[in-house]
């Protein structure tokens, strides 16, 4: 049977010792070097406690090679913070007394596999060397040096990083606390229940970024990702929080390989620029990568086409802009709110090679810092690297400025202390030191008391954790400026749980205050409705509205009710104006003149009748007749003035009744004379007694009987239509409706018209075909012809009437289309013409009463005097 270990726990261990084994030979524990001084890639301080550290003090090899460059802040600055945090706790007398923190940190390379390597160290100690309980691949028992028992672990800084080694930690419930891994995965406390961080999810950095992007009025963004959980997860993030709040789409979403090829960052500026208008650039990307990208777009020569949105790994770090300050003006970086150490400041300016030997970098960093080397020998002649002299010192002979990230490094040692004070007040109380409940300390333990840590860190701000080990989220907002040549980092806002940005001490390259556009469709214009593309809701196509439409919203036009129209800009509508005829309108100044004239030549007539009323001449026109159809003539002229007339309920009943009357009477007379003419000829010829109903006063009979009819269809029409005005809006609806008006009139439909006018036609079509009957009559009877002629020009008229009205559009040219038609006006010049003739030449010839009767000769003859102009009256019946 196994030992104090059970098989599962050693089964579920056992791919890790044989890792162990494989890489034991090159642990650094394996060296052997004295107490105190440093392992090969790690340093480590002995104390009661030992604290892992994780830094990337390295950037990612090339070529093979594991490590690159020196990191001087991500790695330097933060190394030295937990040093810095360490001294600061061991020299405290009120938290952890009489327990010295010590610490193993490694360096990272800033790649994940690597860190995975490295942070093996921390578990050694783990593993029990029990040759009789694991053995490896050859039989015997595994190489394992026991080193420091490490505790809890600082770090890592990048996400995939951090993911990589907390799938570790978490096998041997070491916990683990981050100054920087902001990934979103880390959230998840089922897989990562060891894992805890002092700055916040990119959940919240995400939604900081979305409502940076809507503050600056940009819809149309691109995204920059470095491959992994850090990158990765906070461009997935910042996607998810634009789509729930609305109104931010993703033009592009470009991934960074782990591994570039050549040209790889060109290619990705290119891509970028395939969708010009998305100016804004998202970038989730380790500061190496973010370098790269610049430099990419000054090859394109692309220097102020993007605004780029860098997250914290960008923060208010120098390495990445450093000699590529045009290209990054404008930039607007996040970073979780902080304040600069002052103690650290003194204490880093203050390291030199000489007191700062624990670091095993430092020479490296001293070297990079000051440009110089480190040598015992001389340089040789024509090197352009001068030797260090050991006197130089930082922010004297070099530029300094605290990393963003320190204040957080020394919070995140501080939690590791301030949870295992409380644990050793609860386990060890009044004991001097660590007591054997805390030896070993319970990992499971220990993570709990981290949660509960509540203090003010070294800038004062909180220091608390949730019940997923996240930090609350608080940004500051900066601001990558250039100004009279220098550049620097001005903060212009913050974000905790909501925005706070100060726009105006924001600074834009090429156009100062003004805020850039990165959108994807200009804002319509008023009047105009927006046609989303589909799939992209900031995108659209903007269409007008048309015709006699408006715009209701963003997305629609709708037609205006039927009396307005739009407004010039197409956001409303407005009543359409309305008219009516003017009595100074050209189209009422001619038909007034007519009617004018008309009526001066009607009373002319009817004056000239009344004087010489009396007369011979007048008596065998038939004045009865021909008062009544001068009465018909004037109120045909007089109706002009109705038709011009403003139309209400007096005028429009005034226009129903006179209308068709004058024309009603003027035909009623008319067909009375001819009907009687063609009685008369018809009876004579058969007998020699006179036709009946031919006497004045049965001729008034008749045509007032026919009058009465019009009176009478005119009275039903009031009863089954009552007369009203209204405004026509279909007559001028013009196709551009600046030009629609709405016409004021009388309610009197086209058929309506019609039918008023259709008795009057029946009446013109009964006469001319007496007319017709009539044409043979003696030339003595010269009535009967001119009456003929009359109706057969009216006639023709009519027929032309009829198309041109049903033909024409406007209201003003239907109502006047009656006004100066000729129909009872010809019988005016035709039929009181040849007596007004003898009347005006009155001192030449004056027929007799006797000249003015029809003789009798032979059977039913009749024949009229020779003298031309003398009316018909009667056969052997007084005249008049």
């Amino acid at each position: 049977m196994p030992g104090k270990r059970g098989l599962g726990w050693w089964w579920a261990r056992l791919p890790l010792c044989l890792l162990l084994s494989l890489y034991g030979p090159w642990m650094p524990s394996s060296l052997g070097k004295p107490k105190g001084h440093p392992h090969m890639n790690s340093i480590r301080i002995d104390g009661d406690i030992t604290l892992g550290g994780l830094f990337p003090v390295h950037g990612r090899g090339s070529e093979g090679k594991a490590c690159g460059e020196l990191k001087k802040e991500k790695g330097i600055h933060r190394l030295e913070a937990m040093l810095f945090a360490l001294d600061r706790i061991n020299n405290d007398p009120d938290l952890l007394p009489n327990i010295t923190l010590g610490a193993r940190i490694l360096d990272t390379c800033s790649r994940d596999t690597h860190a995975l390597e490295q942070s093996l160290t921390f578990v050694q100690a783990l593993i029990e060397k029990d040759g009789t309980e694991v053995r490896c691949g050859s039989g015997g028992p595994p190489i394992i040096t026991k080193p420091e028992r490490v505790v809890g672990v600082i770090g890592a800084s990048g996400s995939s990083v951090s993911i990589m080694v907390a799938n570790i930690l978490r096998l041997f419930k070491i916990p683990q606390i981050s100054y920087a891994s902001t990934a979103p995965d880390l959230s998840d406390n089922s897989r990562y229940d060891f894992f805890s961080r002092v700055v916040p999810s990119d959940t919240y950095q995400a939604q900081a970024m979305v409502d940076i992007v809507r503050a600056l009025k940009w819809n149309y963004v691109s995204t920059v990702a470095s491959e992994g959980s850090y990158g990765e997860s906070g461009v997935e993030a910042f996607i998810q929080k634009s789509r729930e709040d609305g109104g931010v789409c993703i033009a592009q979403s470009v991934k960074i390989p782990r591994e570039p090829k050549a040209g790889e960052f060109d290619k990705i500026i290119r891509r970028l620029l395939e969708t010009s208008n998305a100016r804004g650039v998202i970038i989730f990307a380790n500061e190496d990568d973010i370098r790269h990208v610049l430099e990419a777009a000054r090859r394109a020569n692309q220097t102020g086409h993007f605004f780029w949105m860098g997250s914290d790994s960008w923060g208010s770090k120098i390495a990445p802009v450093l000699h590529l300050e045009e290209v990054a003006e404008g930039a607007v970086t996040i970073l979780p709110k902080r304040m600069s150490v002052r103690g650290f400041d003194r204490y880093f300016s203050s390291r030199t090679l000489d007191n700062n030997r624990r670091n095993i970098w430092f020479a490296e960093f001293w070297e990079d810092n000051f440009h110089c080397k480190l040598s015992r020998h001389a340089l040789k002649k024509g090197s352009h690297v001068k030797k260090c002299t050991n006197r130089e010192r930082i922010g004297q002979d070099s530029a300094y400025e605290q990393e963003g990230k320190v204040q957080f490094v020394i919070d995140a040692v501080y939690a590791m202390g301030h949870a295992l004070h409380a644990m050793h007040h609860d386990l060890c109380p009044g004991r001097v030191g660590l007591c054997p409940r805390m030896d070993p300390v319970d990992g499971t333990q220990l993570l709990k008391y981290i949660r509960s840590v509540n203090f003010s860190g070294i800038a004062g701000n909180p220091v608390t954790f949730n019940e997923n080990g996240d930090a609350p989220g608080r940004y500051d907002i900066y601001q990558y400026q250039l100004r009279n040549d220098s550049a620097e980092y001005k903060v212009i806002g913050s974000w905790t749980d909501h925005l706070h940005l100060r726009i105006e001490r924001m600074h834009w390259p090429g156009s100062g205050q003004q805020l850039p556009r990165s959108i994807c469709s200009l804002p319509c214009q008023p009047g105009e409705r927006k046609k989303t593309v589909k799939g992209m809701p900031c995108c659209w196509h903007c269409e007008p509205c048309t015709g006699y439409q408006y715009q209701v919203d963003r997305y629609t036009c709708k037609t205006c009710p039927y009396d307005m129209r739009p407004t010039e800009n197409r956001t409303g509508c407005r009543p359409i104006p309305i008219i009516k005829l003017e009595w100074d309108s050209p189209w009422a100044v001619l038909p007034l003149f007519l009617a004018v004239v008309g009526i001066a030549a009607t009373l002319f007539v009817v004056i000239t009748f009344v004087r010489y009323n009396d007369t011979p001449i007048v008596k065998a026109s038939g004045r009865e007749l021909s008062y009544v159809l001068l009465a018909g003539i004037f109120l045909c002229y007089a109706t002009t003035f109705l038709m011009i007339a403003e139309p209400d309920l007096g005028t429009c009943s005034l226009r129903r009744i006179f209308l068709g009357l004058g024309m009603s009477i003027s035909y009623a007379a008319l067909l009375t004379k001819t009907n009687r003419i063609y009685r008369i000829f018809e009876q004579g010829k058969r007998s020699v007694s006179a036709p009946r109903f031919i006497s004045p006063a049965s001729q008034l009979a008749i045509t007032f009987s026919l009058i009465s009819l019009q009176l009478l269809g005119i009275c039903v029409w009031f009863v089954v239509d009552p007369s009203h005005s209204v405004v026509d809006f279909q007559d001028q609806r013009t196709l551009d409706p600046r030009f629609a008006r709405g016409v004021l009139k009388c309610d009197i439909s086209d058929l309506s018209l019609i039918c008023l006018l259709g008795y009057s036609m029946l009446l013109m079509v009964t006469c001319t075909v007496y007319a017709i009957k009539t044409r043979g009559v003696p030339e003595t009877f010269n009535e009967a012809k001119p009456i003929g002629f009359t109706m057969y020009t009216t006639c023709i008229v009519w027929l032309a009437f009829i198309p041109i009205f049903f033909g024409t559009s406007q209201s003003a040219d239907k109502l006047l289309l009656p006004v100066p038609f000729p129909h009872p006006r010809c019988p005016l010049s035709s039929r009181i013409k040849p007596s007004s003739d003898h009347i005006l030449h009155w001192g030449e010839h004056v027929p007799s009463e006797a000249e003015c009767r029809i003789p009798h000769r032979g059977r039913g003859a009749a024949r009229a005097h020779p003298h031309r102009g003398a009316g018909v009256v009667g056969v052997q019946a007084p005249a008049g």
